[in-house]
């Protein structure tokens, strides 16, 4: 074994017997006064801020002397209303909304495209579609279907409708949409049809239900709810909301949104301090567009459908593709009442806490303050275990004076 080692592995060993017996050593703090104005001055303006932060913070604005339950059980009712007339034709409900009557999401009608008497038959590509231009037939398989595209191939290449250039025909419904369809001006109308939303929540954990239509009266309830609508101010309990004040909330343009369509979020808040009266428990509404809108071609919002029928005895149908706005009810909630668990630990946080002050004024009074080796002296002392016969004359002194006067300062100013 070289020396190197071996002085490396008595070192090491010292070191773990060391460590060792320290681990049995008890530390206590010791009381020292230290005169000094920054330092105080230090400790108290940091005492400030934490007692400051639980207070203000922590018991009043978090209320941390609450229980608190953040999963409620919610239902969402939703019905639109409004009726327009556009063009020759009179919308109502079953027209511009789907569904008519449904759940947290609800979508209108602003804007369609048709394609018209649309058959099962053999028609050209349209010309957009991956490899659909050709020359010759051999620029088509036979039986080959695009998933971009709108039906299978045939293995022909023919004219694109009244064109020059040429396509491969598929069989699908013809003509295709792209080729044939006819636009319908937007529904400008739709701004003040109205979207009603029913919304009730229940906190099974303090047994409290509350909805946001504000109780009366029977008669008296439905007339208000006929004619009332919605304003944050004006009109909290109304849960009738206009569609133009709903895209205007969201900042959102209506004409815009009848060109692309769009998706917007209905977020009901319920905050509810149920430590005074459950009347006091409102909800809080917000709006915001949640679709993206990045692509022009693939943002906004819409659907298609089509109306069948027969015609000359051959299955027909027109095809609508629609743009509108969507609107998804979002509900949150929490409610809160006093535990004297959580104010318990809450207050026991905060007292701990404020030791936090000693800390740092300790570290600053050993770092950076002038004389901190003096102050590092007086305030780390190590007491060894000795035989009595061997304590010190003036510790003895002090034990008898201590008997016969038990008001002995320990305090060392500075």
């Amino acid at each position: 074994m070289s020396e190197a080692f071996y002085t490396i592995v008595m070192g090491l060993r010292g070191f773990i017997k060391e460590y060792f017996h320290s681990f049995w050593d008890y530390e206590t703090p010791k009381v020292m006064v230290v005169k000094n104005r920054t330092l105080g001055v230090i400790y108290r303006a940091v005492q400030f801020l934490v007692i400051t932060y639980f207070i203000w913070y922590v018991f009043i604005s978090q209320k941390a002397y609450q229980e608190t339950e953040s999963r409620p059980d919610s239902s969402v009712y939703t019905r639109m209303k409004g009726t327009a007339v556009h063009g020759d034709d009179i919308l109502d409900t079953v027209e511009y909304a789907r569904p008519s009557e449904g759940g947290d999401v609800i979508s209108t009608l602003l804007r369609r495209e048709f394609t018209y008497d649309q058959r099962q038959g053999t028609c050209a590509e349209y010309f957009n579609v991956p490899n659909a231009n050709c020359t010759t037939d051999s620029d088509c398989v036979e039986g080959e279907v695009d998933f971009e595209g709108h039906g299978r191939r045939t293995g022909r290449c023919i004219q694109y409708y009244n064109h020059t250039f040429k396509t491969c025909e598929i069989q699908s419904w013809c003509p295709i949409e792209e080729y044939a369809v006819v636009r319908e001006p937007p529904l400008v109308e739709a701004i003040n049809f109205t979207v009603f939303i029913r919304n009730s929540i229940h906190f099974p954990k303090f047994k409290v239900l509350r909805g946001n239509i504000k109780r009366a009266d029977y008669r008296k309830t439905k007339r208000y709810l006929n004619k009332c609508h919605y304003h944050e101010d004006t009109e909290p309990y109304c849960p009738n909301f206009r569609l133009g004040y709903i895209a205007n909330k969201a900042r959102e343009n209506f004409t815009e949104l009848c060109r692309t369509g769009g998706v917007i979020g209905v977020f009901i808040n319920w905050d509810c301090n149920l430590d005074l009266d459950p009347s006091h428990c409102k909800p809080t509404y917000s709006f915001r567009r949640l679709d993206l809108r990045k692509d022009e071609d693939n943002s906004g919002y819409y659907y298609r459908f089509a109306k069948y029928y027969n015609k000359n005895g051959v299955e027909s149908r027109t095809l609508i593709k629609a743009y509108g706005i969507r609107l998804d009810i979002i509900v949150h909630g929490q409610a809160g009442k006093f535990s004297p668990i959580p104010t318990i630990i809450s207050t026991v946080t905060a007292l701990t806490s404020v030791g936090i002050c000693s800390i740092i004024c300790d570290w600053i009074m050993l770092t950076f303050i002038d004389k901190n080796e003096v102050y590092s002296d007086r305030k780390f002392d190590e007491v060894i275990k000795e035989p009595i016969e061997h304590i010190p004359t003036e510790l003895s002194y002090i034990s008898s004076f201590g008997s016969n006067h038990s008001d002995l300062s320990e305090g060392v100013p500075l």
